[in-house]
């Protein structure tokens, strides 16, 4: 069985990723059970490079096909913001409760209609020494008045679709994995991946 490796320590991230593709021929190891410690930084201003940086960085470190994505939230109202930075916006070692709490004191008295916001992500697949392929995936709603829910991470506690009448955080995992950015992108990656795992991956080149 072929591996893939999830190039990120986010605990989070890597329980969707095994359950959004949980039904391809493939096992799925992260960086620590592989015993990677280096760090592979997100430097670049767009998430498509830093997905890119990371699964070409980690896919030559493992030797094994690697998945890294970027993603984030942005917040019309402040410019895009916090974008790129979501995971550092209130500092490298700040809890998610920080970067939430950072969020909403800076949007504090903004009307609903115009707290609208969307979540972006870009997956990137690579395999070691050869190039990188990426998919993107999106999903719009808007910054609720205060954290609500108790599945997901990160800003999900704050994002709101209001076609459902919920935060991210309040959906259950399933619903979550099917209309989410990151399963998003994440179907169409499966396609690539499936391909992958038939054709091999020279193709990829």
């Amino acid at each position: 069985m072929s591996k893939l490796l999830l190039a990120t320590s986010n605990k989070g991230k890597v329980r969707e990723y095994q359950q959004l593709f949980h039904d391809l021929p493939l096992e799925m190891v992260t960086l620590l059970d592989m015993g990677i410690n280096a760090v592979v930084t997100e430097e670049y201003v767009t998430y498509e490079e830093n997905a890119r940086h990371k699964a070409v960085s980690y896919a030559g470190i493992s030797n094994l096909i690697t998945l890294a994505d970027d993603s984030g939230l942005e917040v019309d109202v402040l410019g895009g913001e916090p974008g790129v930075l979501s995971a550092r916006y209130a500092g490298e070692d700040a809890s998610d409760s920080d970067r939430v709490n950072l969020l909403l004191s800076r949007i504090t008295g903004v009307p609903w209609e115009k707290r609208t916001a969307q979540f972006k992500c870009v997956i990137a697949l690579a395999i070691p020494g050869g190039n990188a392929v990426t998919f993107y995936g999106d999903c719009k709603g808007l910054v609720a008045l205060a954290p609500r829910g108790k599945y997901g991470f990160g800003y999900d506690p704050i994002f709101f679709f209001p076609e459902l009448d919920k935060t991210m955080a309040e959906l259950s995992p399933e619903v979550k994995n099917s209309i989410s950015h990151r399963a998003r992108a994440a179907q169409k990656a499966h396609k690539t991946l499936a391909r992958l795992l038939t054709e091999g991956k020279a193709w990829l080149n």
